[in-house]
């Protein structure tokens, strides 16, 4: 198995800012926008996009969830194990919010079909926006893209990528691993 770095600590830092600063050419003061980190690796992302636009940004009141996909997923039968549920946390209404899914990976876009199904018990938000640190381009099984992408990446045949978050692994990486 082989390892190659995609970015490292400085790279993933430049992008959490441009992530940031596009979100608030969209969104400006984020009076009616959330964001909703996806269980369980999107939260890292969201947490970081979180504390930039709050510390280094200077908005204030962002709204952020946790939203548990686990259940919707279509295809969360098929595994020998049972799977073990994340938690949801969303304190507030998204009727009529724009929403702001964050997730770490966008590979087949189920994970965000699944999103989409499990938001609607929190309401009907005005409009739904995806934002991910990666974008794997040629992995798609659903047409669905994201609205801000960290870095886009063509991961072929058996090749992962591995997002690295500093408070979960030690450090902020982005690796394409080859099994």
């Amino acid at each position: 198995m082989s390892q190659k770095v995609l970015l490292n600590a400085t790279e993933v830092h430049i992008a959490l800012h441009r992530l940031a600063c596009q979100l608030i050419e969209n969104h400006d003061t984020f009076e009616d926008t959330v964001l909703i980190g996806l269980q369980p690796r999107g939260i890292f992302l969201a947490k970081r996009l979180k504390s930039l636009l709050e510390n280094d940004y200077k908005i204030k009141n962002i709204q952020l969830g946790h939203l548990d996909i686990t259940f919707f997923r279509d295809d969360f039968r098929r595994g020998e194990k049972p799977l073990e549920a994340n938690t949801t946390q969303i304190n507030f209404i998204v009727e009529d919010k724009k929403v702001v899914f964050v997730d770490d990976v966008l590979y087949t876009g189920r994970s965000i079909r699944a999103a989409l199904t499990a938001i609607q018990s929190f309401g009907r938000p005005e409009e739904i926006e995806l934002l991910t640190l990666i974008d794997r381009r040629f992995s798609r099984h659903l047409p669905i893209q994201p609205d801000y992408r960290g870095r886009q990446v063509d991961a072929i045949n058996k090749e992962k990528v591995k997002v690295c978050w500093e408070e979960q692994d030690g450090e902020d990486a982005v690796y394409l691993i080859n099994s």
